[in-house]
């Protein structure tokens, strides 16, 4: 799959047009017929994959809290307190002898996305991986405090690696593909073909590259195509109308530093929440300890479990009082941490984003105060600004919250303003995403 003459004649027509995005770095590897059937198998079996665990997410939440039809902050309300801690607590018990047995049975190495694209060269374990994302998906359903995104960006990874076995690929096409892999998966949960494609690109291979976005672009394509066989194909967040407004850009510009402030302070905690996972025979109880504590903590606050995605659209509909929002705020990232910390897998997207509309919502009821405005812009600026600056990616931040919400008009100022501010004052504190903290030391 290597380049030759035609590659270099490629480079010396893309810098006669002026078109240097063309010309990709030494480090970008060139795509071969062959490597384009794999981008496409890697496609269908992401978004088959991705599918088919939301669907057992969807079943674990049905089954514990009884419900058929309805949100899931619903049902967790309408099955009262008891129900609740009891819940959370057989969903540690679930994480800690899982994973306990899963360690036994597959042997050695960890299946993180990030450190097999960062640290192994695309190398995924299969069984691992895929029981990893079952896991992680069956205690997301029963309430546990992480995101539902880590499950198919593992599970497409980890078919990518498989695919690459196949084909005896090389290291930097076994990347590529792996990326691609882990993109297509989230894209097909959320709906979100271009910020899975941005999201390969800008946090899991740090190029911006023509030659790259292609097969990135493709995948999650072909994955969300694949997933709405059976997954919805609406937007994930229900926006009501928010008009172009002066308010809200002078907003922007004010919340954008105290979101990378924000973000800075929750990828520290998801550092020292990974530095303080436990080893040895402490993985089998610490869950049920940590997640029984996040039950105890949902009987007043019952928006704490799951992912974070209620609490999102509870923000955008501006019904959330004060109160709730700053206990919120302070309960939904120590929940998260802490069962992350417990040794639990899961994911980060939801309850950043979580965590960013609080923030947006609390400090916009104070700003309407002054200078009205529509509150759901509030909270998706906050959103956009605290995600871009904790994953370190404000282009495929921005697209995210587009696509997540469905509105581009009257946001994409706001958003890029309030981006632009947060990642600022994240990079001026040095500050590493919230994947790469959690890589393993060499």
């Amino acid at each position: 799959m290597g380049g030759g003459r035609g590659d270099d004649r490629g480079r010396d027509r893309a810098g006669a047009v002026g078109q240097p995005n063309l010309v990709a770095p030494v480090d970008v590897p060139a795509l071969s017929v062959r490597f384009w059937v794999l981008v496409l198998a890697t496609g269908v079996l992401a978004g088959l994959a991705g599918a088919a665990l939301m669907v057992l997410l969807h079943a674990a939440a049905h089954l514990t809290y009884a419900y058929r039809s309805g949100s899931f902050l619903a049902a967790v309300e309408r099955a009262g307190a008891p129900r609740r801690v009891v819940a959370l607590a057989l969903a540690g018990a679930v994480a800690g002898i899982g994973w306990w047995l899963l360690r036994r049975w597959t042997g050695p190495g960890g299946p993180e996305v990030s450190t097999a694209l960062w640290r192994d060269k695309g190398h995924l374990p299969l069984r691992r991986s895929l029981g990893t994302a079952v896991l992680s998906v069956v205690i997301v359903g029963m309430g546990a405090s992480l995101g539902r995104e880590a499950a198919p960006r593992l599970a497409g990874a980890a078919l990518a690696s498989r695919l690459s076995d196949w084909a005896r690929l090389d290291t930097a096409h076994r990347r590529l593909l792996a990326a691609c892999g882990a993109g297509a998966g989230m894209a097909c949960v959320y709906n979100v073909p271009l910020g899975g494609a941005l999201l390969t690109l800008e946090v899991m291979l740090g190029v911006l590259s023509l030659r790259l976005a292609l097969p990135a672009l493709a995948t999650s394509c072909i994955a969300t195509a694949v997933g709405w066989i059976l997954l919805p194909s609406g937007p994930t967040y229900q926006l009501p109308d928010v008009p172009l407004s002066a308010s809200l850009t002078v907003f922007a510009v004010l919340i954008g530093p105290f979101a990378g402030l924000l973000a800075v302070g929750w990828v520290r905690l998801i550092r020292i929440a990974h530095d303080l996972r436990p080893k040895g025979w402490r993985p089998l109880v610490a869950p049920l300890l940590v997640f029984t504590a996040v039950g105890a903590l949902a009987v007043p606050y019952p928006q704490l479990l799951g992912n974070g995605k209620d609490i999102v659209q509870l923000t955008l509909g501006a019904q959330l009082a004060a109160p709730a929002l700053v206990a919120l705020l302070l309960l939904k990232p120590i929940a998260t941490a802490a069962s992350l910390g417990s040794g639990a897998s899961g994911g980060l997207f939801t309850p950043t984003v979580a965590t960013g509309a609080l923030l947006g919502a609390l400090a916009g009821q104070g700003w309407t105060l002054a200078w009205p405005g529509a509150p759901a812009g509030f909270a998706v600026v906050g959103a956009a600004a605290v995600l871009a600056a904790a994953m370190q990616a404000p282009v495929a931040a921005i697209v995210l919250m587009l696509e997540l919400t469905r509105t581009i008009d009257a946001l994409m100022v706001p958003l890029l303003l309030a981006v632009t501010g947060a990642m600022v004052v994240s990079r001026r504190l040095d500050t590493p995403s919230i994947y790469s903290v959690r890589l393993p030391a060499q």
